[in-house]
């Protein structure tokens, strides 16, 4: 049985060289009842308690930021993802994202609070303590009754984490470490009751995950709260230990393993901080479009402009893939860890690895869903025109919450290169088949390109055929910057970040399809005549992007015959046989919008 679950679960990165069929992703219009429910119940709260106090938000109220913390926290919903013995309401993965998603679309400030709270402020304890610490710490933080932080940034080591200078000294009876040194941008500090704090025990490689109680009478200290541009109800201080006594029985894991365990939760920070960007889009979009609608100019009302149409359509499309995308990953992952489970293995190990296994979807959703809600915000500004750029509109307060998106959780810079480079190591290590298929990516270079007319009469029948040519796109770019450069392709950043872009697009373009022709054979292709545009628009926009990265990448590391032959492969990958009318497609978007008022997918 559990070797028959494993064979159906698809492995992280393996969407590049396996064809998915539509039955098997999972998309937003696969809620159960009870998901469904629990989306209404986060919307409630969201709207009677955050949105309708935006603006203590933006005042910088930071009491109002705690106490609406402790309001979700005796809703439950700070410990959605945490198991039922430790307070918790055991929700699998795919309902957790919902929860993030639907709570963190009013404000960045109670975002950015919840989710460091129940991610990293939490879940290192949840899969990583012992039985002990979590029956200590875990019930309290899933109530509310504590809050998390998590210290790992420090002023000389951000991207690079391991770098880390605060130092933990064993005391000489052995009963407790000191742990000294200097964290910043600590979210949550401000009124966080337990830390989990890294730092170095004598010349060790790597650093150690610590359970550290926040008492100031215990060598801890703060500075002021940091004044930033955007999420400005967001406890963030810099924190200073000096000689702070912990228990050794306070070591998360083992000695050496906080690297690997920062690294984890990041993975899974990254995931929901793409469902954290969700809602933020829906409400902007929805915002415009009422504007839009309300706004007279020319006797007319905006929305009927062609400019503004335009706008509207693609901060829809956008949202809409972020959505596929995103609750696509999130399912393979619970699926993953039922799998795990299946065989035996203890929910901490099995979420441990389920995640882990999609680290490369969880870098590709957070790069894209985070730079998509950063266009949303702005082309919202531009919908209000003068408005929008005052803060008696909510546009201007979105546009500055959502600009730390593409900085934490790992930059974008850092996440588009670790989406290639850890796909390229699974390929080494077996685990995803790539050198085969670039291998016949080259041979059919070499071949003689076919002339004959294909049927494209089915629906996304050419859509797909262009996404698997985008993966031949990908194949050959990497392909042969592997073979050039060999291990040094680390050290070739521009390439990789052109590469990723290349699999980011892949990626969303696909999802969307997959998530569009599913709906389309439940509900009937008359039904879903604009969900079907915006997957035709988001995928010719993708062809655009992987045309032009393809080309800087070939450009940048060949010459002579085989750059001219990969160009010829390039433009052949990229080629439509019916290129779609781009106005009519953002047209039909706009027009459903506009009549339904506000995001209606």
């Amino acid at each position: 049985m559990a070797d028959t679950i494993q064979k159906n679960v698809t492995r992280g990165g393996q969407f590049l060289v396996k064809e998915t069929k539509c039955e098997d992703i999972f998309t937003p219009e696969d809620f159960s009842e009870e998901q469904l429910m629990m989306r209404d119940s986060v919307k409630e709260f969201v709207d009677k308690e955050l949105w309708a106090h935006k603006d203590r938000f933006e005042k910088k109220d930071y009491a109002y930021t705690e106490s609406s913390m402790r309001k979700a926290g005796e809703l439950g919903l700070l410990g959605v993802a945490v198991p039922e013995e430790y307070g918790g309401l055991g929700m699998g993965f795919v309902s957790t994202m919902l929860v993030c998603d639907y709570i963190s679309g009013a404000t960045g400030s109670f975002s950015t609070a919840f989710g460091a709270h129940t991610g990293i402020g939490t879940m290192p304890i949840t899969l990583y303590g012992t039985e002990e610490q979590k029956k200590k710490y875990v019930p309290k933080l899933a109530s509310g009754e504590w809050f998390g932080a998590y210290c790992l940034t420090e002023p000389g080591a951000g991207s690079d984490a391991n770098s880390g200078k605060t130092k933990a000294v064993l005391s000489d009876d052995g009963k407790y470490y000191s742990i000294t040194g200097q964290k910043m941008w600590i979210s949550n500090a401000g009124f966080c009751s337990v830390f989990i704090v890294f730092a170095r025990i004598g010349d060790d490689k790597n650093i150690t995950g610590f359970i550290v109680e926040n008492d100031p009478s215990n060598g801890i200290s703060m500075n002021e709260e940091e004044h930033k541009l955007g999420i400005r109800a967001s406890s963030t201080r810099q924190v200073f230990f000096n000689e702070t006594k912990v228990p050794v029985e306070n070591m998360l894991s083992e000695r050496g393993n906080g690297f690997k365990i920062a690294m984890n939760a990041l993975n899974v920070g990254r995931i929901k901080l793409a469902a954290a960007c969700l809602d933020a889009q829906r409400r902007v979009t929805s915002g415009a479009v009422k504007y839009a609608n309300e706004r007279i100019q020319f006797n007319t009302s905006i929305s009927s402009f062609g400019a503004i149409r335009s706008k509207l359509a693609e901060m829809a499309t956008n949202a809409y893939a972020g959505e596929s995308a995103s609750y696509r990953a999130a399912k393979d992952i619970e699926d993953r860890i039922a799998a795990r489970e299946a065989e035996g293995t203890s929910h901490q190990e099995a979420e441990l690895k389920g995640v882990e296994e999609y680290a490369i979807e969880c870098s590709i959703l957070k790069v894209a869903v985070s730079e998509d809600v950063q266009n949303c915000s702005d082309e919202g500004i531009q919908v209000f025109g003068g408005m929008g750029f005052s803060e008696d509109t909510p546009m201007e307060s979105a546009w500055r919450d959502a600009r730390i998106a593409r900085i934490y959780e790992g930059t974008n810079e850092i996440n588009r290169m670790l989406s290639v480079g850890m796909l390229i190591k699974k390929a080494m290590k077996g685990h995803v088949d790539l050198l085969g298929p670039a291998m016949k990516v080259q041979e059919e270079l070499m071949g003689i390109p076919s002339f004959d007319t294909p049927d494209f009469s089915e629906l996304f029948s050419e859509e797909k055929v262009i996404v698997a040519n985008l993966k031949k796109v990908f194949l050959m770019v990497a392909g042969s910057a592997v073979q050039k450069y060999g291990p040094e392709l680390d050290s070739h950043q521009q390439l990789l970040m052109a590469a990723a872009d290349i699999l980011i697009e892949i990626y969303m373009a696909e999802s969307t399809i997959l998530r569009t022709e599913k709906l389309a054979k439940k509900e009937g292709e008359d039904k879903v005549q604009e969900q079907i545009a915006m997957a035709k628009l988001y995928l010719y926009k993708a062809v655009d992007i992987v045309n032009l990265r393809g080309k800087e990448g070939i450009a940048s590391f060949s010459e002579g015959d085989e750059q001219r032959m990969m160009l010829m492969g390039l433009k052949r990958f990229t080629k439509y046989t019916n290129l779609p009318n781009v106005v009519a497609l953002r047209e039909k978007i706009a027009e459903k919008l506009v009549a339904e008022n506000s995001y209606c997918f």
